[in-house]
């Protein structure tokens, strides 16, 4: 029993003692803090767990004239669900962006029509699957404004910035590893950087070339319209009395 006890003592100690705790700090042109980046690990070692933060089937929504969450993080294969929940219509196209609208296993665009969410009703949602890794720009045909991104990652070791602009993985494999950092706003891919793994605190910095704006808050006061497809903007209705709608050309 008391080897035993020792066995595990000593195998605890050398995992721990195998694996390091890295934080990569990401900041703008000017030195300041960005939140809301990317950051992909690509550790050469083995073993160790990723951070379970990735969703299988996230929801993004469009709410208050925005995409919610601006970014997010999925793996290849998740189906991402659109959910309208303004009282008038939107509209999501999504689109290679970057080096990925070159990338032969890009994933395809999409277009979805989300009509706006009527009063007492569940608010109206569709789906899309996203198979290759790659970045995918949305936007709505309907409010210009309207800007959101899915990135598609190839590592399960990866996280996005926090307001201090870090992102911190605990338990990484000990060794030699690359870091690679992406932000919608940088349109020139950074390159990846070389990072050695060691066992304790691993702490890098990486700096953009650009000064992100400031992502605006949604509108104050009251929804322009109460009606799905009111003045904000909406698809074209068919004859008075008529529910149907019918698409803008594109």
């Amino acid at each position: 029993m008391k080897n035993t006890l020792v066995f595990i003592a000593a195998s605890a100690l050398w995992a721990s003692a195998s694996a390091g705790n890295v934080q990569i700090q990401v900041l703008d042109r000017d030195g300041k803090p960005v939140p809301e980046a990317v950051v992909v690990l690509y550790p050469s070692g083995t073993g160790g767990t990723p951070p379970g933060l990735l969703q299988p089937n996230p929801t993004i929504e469009q709410e208050k004239m925005r995409f919610l969450p601006a970014v997010t993080v999925v793996e290849p294969g998740a189906t991402v669900r659109f959910t309208n929940q303004d009282r008038w219509d939107h509209h999501v196209r999504g689109a290679a962006a970057g080096l990925s609208a070159t990338a032969s296993n890009a994933n395809a665009g999409f277009e979805l029509r989300l009509a706006g969410k009527a009063d007492g009703k569940p608010a109206n949602s569709a789906e899309v699957k996203l198979d290759a890794p790659g970045v995918m720009l949305l936007s709505c045909h309907l409010h210009g404004s309207m800007r959101g991104h899915v990135f598609v990652t190839d590592s399960r070791w990866t996280l996005k910035t926090d307001a201090d602009g870090i992102a911190r993985f605990p338990g990484v494999p000990d060794g030699a590893a690359q870091v690679r950092v992406w932000h919608a706003e940088q349109l020139i891919d950074l390159p990846r950087k070389a990072l050695n793994v060691v066992p304790g605190p691993v702490l890098d910095t990486v700096q953009l070339s650009v000064v992100p704006r400031v992502r605006r808050a949604p509108p104050a006061g009251p929804a322009p319209s109460t009606t799905p497809g009111g003045p904000t903007g909406g698809y074209s209705q068919g004859p008075a009395g008529s529910t149907e709608q019918v698409a803008h050309r594109h």
